[in-house]
């Protein structure tokens, strides 16, 4: 194992130690899992709680919730977890950094449907599961990040302010992109929508709170855990992005993905690879394209925009979620 990873495992095993001392107990934090009717894909965490918390204070206005807050957990290691899914219970245990993501047997019903999750004699917490219909051929795999939020990432100061200092509610949608993600939801019934991003797992209740009260389609998140791998410093975030683009082709094979992403970054490489490797999964690419001074934020200097040399790829580029949508109705791609 990695000299970080040993390092990183030895502080929080201590973390945890000292906290168990003091009377923590374990909480389930339940995320949003996909899978079609015969099986689901479970991801949870297992973090410790303070005993007995406060009863919260009711307030007239909404109570400031900054980013570090959600970087301060501890995840407890090694806990088993109970997966209950209709009749069948299957057992599982937390990583190393707490987690669960498990693919299990069920009978679900296509649409949202739910799992149970049991630990150490704590209530059952419900996890949703996007339940994917055997019929359905078309989906959506949403970049988060400048292309549904405005982030201005990778700047390190600026990621550091947006996702450790800055008030949740203060950050901004980029407009026309809940509007046009209802549209493709309303035009394309039952298909699903993923977000797709390289964020941590620790910022996933503040990203769902962000698309419900900004009126995105509801769909599971799929981020990475931050924090040094068993053989590197760090996680790739292009790794994360391209092996859960290969995962969502193995297991849905029947669909075909609108991949939606933006220029400020690496999603225009990453779709263009993918496209060449999966044509035949890929209805069409779609990058919210940076002003001068976003794309200057984002990565230091604009570059040209335009599509890369991949054949029979539909490519659309355009600043916003308008533009986006006049464009991908000219394609077909989005009903009238």
């Amino acid at each position: 194992m990695h000299r970080a990873a040993r390092v990183s495992d030895s502080m929080r095993a201590l973390a945890e130690r000292r906290l168990r001392q003091r009377g923590w107990r374990t909480m389930i934090v339940p995320y949003a899992g996909y899978g079609a009717p015969d099986w689901a894909r479970v991801i949870c965490r297992v973090l410790l709680r303070p005993p007995d918390p406060r009863p919260p204070r009711p307030r007239t206005k909404h109570r400031k919730v900054r980013g570090w807050r959600s970087f301060t957990s501890v995840p407890a290691q090694g806990v088993p977890v109970t997966i209950v899914a209709g009749e069948r219970r299957v057992e599982a245990l937390t990583d190393r950094g707490g987690f669960v993501d498990l693919r299990v047997d069920a009978e679900l019903t296509p649409g949202w449907d739910q799992v149970l999750l049991e630990s150490e004699g704590t209530a059952a917490v419900p996890a949703p599961v996007r339940v994917v219909d055997p019929d359905v051929r078309f989906g959506i795999v949403s970049d988060v990040d400048d292309t549904v939020m405005v982030t201005a990432l990778p700047r390190p100061l600026l990621a550091a302010w947006n996702t450790f200092v800055l008030d949740e509610h203060a950050r901004a949608s980029v407009p026309g992109m809940a509007v046009l993600y209802e549209r493709l939801a309303t035009g394309h019934p039952g298909s699903p929508v993923f977000y797709l991003s390289t964020g941590a797992w620790n910022v996933a209740p503040t990203l769902s709170r962000f698309l419900s009260r900004h009126l995105f389609p509801a769909g599971p998140l799929l981020l990475t855990d931050w924090g040094p791998t068993t053989d590197s410093w760090f996680r790739s975030g292009r790794e994360h992005k391209r092996d859960t683009l290969r995962r969502l082709t193995r297991e849905f094979p029947s669909i075909r993905w609108l991949l939606i992403g933006d220029d400020g970054q690496h999603d225009e490489q990453l779709y263009a690879e993918f496209a060449a490797e999966f044509g035949e999964h890929v209805a069409a690419v779609a990058i919210r394209r940076l002003s001068p001074a976003q794309s200057l934020l984002a990565r230091g200097l604009p570059a040209p925009h335009g599509a890369p040399n991949t054949r029979d790829l539909t490519w659309l580029s355009a600043p916003d979620g308008a533009g986006l949508s006049t464009l991908l109705r000219e394609a077909g791609l989005l009903p009238d």
